[in-house]
């Protein structure tokens, strides 16, 4: 390429103005957040596996052969649907994604391999013109590739502050989230132990003073005859005095406050928290979440297409339909009802149902042409009673 011919530079590290205010506060803990750490959580795990699921389930869809040879086969190492998952995955991780790609001495795609970021290091040219990165790949034969040309390298990504150059981890505005429910589970788990380590008081009545070892010692006297009880009432004597202690309601409580945080993450990844605990707005429809969930998928497309669009150059769109209507019992009802409004013929109908799959291409001709089954009240039972109206 023209560019190698000359002298390369390293290049500028890219760089935000986040970068600059922890470099004044270097003790902040809140500026990064593990994507293996966060995986623990299981409201980011649940969200992160759904969108990357729903994603890949579309159908990325190009108008040129090369280029959907590619997309239909990216890699030799997996499957396209568990490269493309992955890809998804750390997208809606890190606010970036990268894949090395391949190609013969002609330009053309043979494989794609997904890269860790921490394998990428982006720079920016000198003379503002484009990137170069700098790859570390796994393969000991390949090793360190420097000054790697951006057409080379499939960067997708999110949110950015720098004009696009690189994307921004959804997980940075999660940061006291999710230390504020880690604090809150341990709170919890702790709220939980004590009452159950401190089960009741057992009081001794007239015995004087008792030191800590006698005392020890009947506590233990006493834990052993529960055990020994098999479930059975416990007998004291008039000396002593036994009241349970109640687990009161605050601590309850406490396992029902972590759950807000789960309305914080289903946020920041733009959907409908009803994703992360199956209940959500209760006076929404299941269409209105559903409307809801494809917009949100729609963004995140934008961003895969986009990027694809630009260094495969070809028209590429992702079908989402498979996705959101994995049955097509949407897709059909819409089909019936264009057809019952006469927006489309009979004829017409049948083969977009049999495009989608949702008809067999083998499914034979109708001998006759379907009649619609009437609903109309003023329809006349066949079967009824004698007319009262009449004598």
């Amino acid at each position: 390429m023209p560019l190698f011919n000359q002298k390369v530079s390293p290049g500028l590290s890219i760089a935000d103005d986040t970068d600059i205010l922890h470099f004044l506060n270097p003790d902040s803990s809140d500026k990064y957040v593990d994507a293996r750490t966060a995986l623990k959580n299981s409201d980011i795990y649940s969200i992160v596996f759904q969108l990357s699921a729903d994603l890949a389930n579309g159908k990325l869809k190009a108008d040129a052969p090369r280029a959907q040879g590619i997309l239909n086969n990216p890699t030799q190492t997996s499957n396209a649907h568990a490269f493309w998952q992955s890809m998804f995955a750390q997208l809606l991780l890190g606010g970036e994604c990268f894949a090395y790609r391949w190609r013969n001495q002609n330009g053309t795609d043979m494989t794609w391999e997904y890269l860790r970021p921490s394998q990428v290091t982006p720079f920016l040219l000198e003379d503002g013109s484009g990137l170069i990165y700098n790859i570390n790949f796994d393969e000991p034969e390949v090793g360190v590739m420097e000054a790697v040309p951006q057409s080379d390298l499939i960067h997708i990504r999110l949110l950015s502050q720098n004009g696009g150059k690189t994307g921004i981890s959804p997980l940075s505005a999660l940061a006291n989230e999710l230390q504020i429910k880690d604090k809150s589970n341990k709170l919890t788990l702790s709220a939980l132990g004590r009452s159950i380590i401190a089960p009741g008081i057992l009081s001794i009545k007239h015995g004087g003073l008792l030191s800590d070892e006698d005392k020890a010692s009947r506590s233990r006297k006493f834990m052993k005859q529960t055990s020994k009880s098999e479930n059975g009432p416990i007998v004291i004597d008039d000396l002593e005095e036994y009241t349970p202690l109640e687990v009161k309601s605050n601590v309850a409580q406490l396992l029902n406050q972590v759950s807000w945080t789960g309305a914080q993450i289903a946020k920041v990844y733009g959907v409908s928290d009803s994703i992360i605990n199956g209940q959500g707005d209760q006076q929404s429809s299941i269409q209105m979440m559903g409307n809801a969930y494809v917009k949100s998928l729609a963004r995140y497309a934008k961003a895969v297409t986009g990027e694809l669009n630009n260094k495969l150059n070809a028209n590429i769109n992702l079908d989402l339909r498979s996705a959101i209507d994995p049955l097509g019992d949407s897709y059909a009802a819409t089909i019936s009802n264009l057809r019952k409004s006469g927006t489309l013929a009979t004829n017409q109908a049948a083969w977009l149902l049999k495009e989608s799959n949702y008809f067999p291409e083998e499914m034979p001709e109708a001998s006759t042409p379907p009649v619609p089954i009437s609903t109309s009240r003023d329809d006349k039972s066949v079967e009824g009673g004698d007319n009262d109206d009449e004598d």
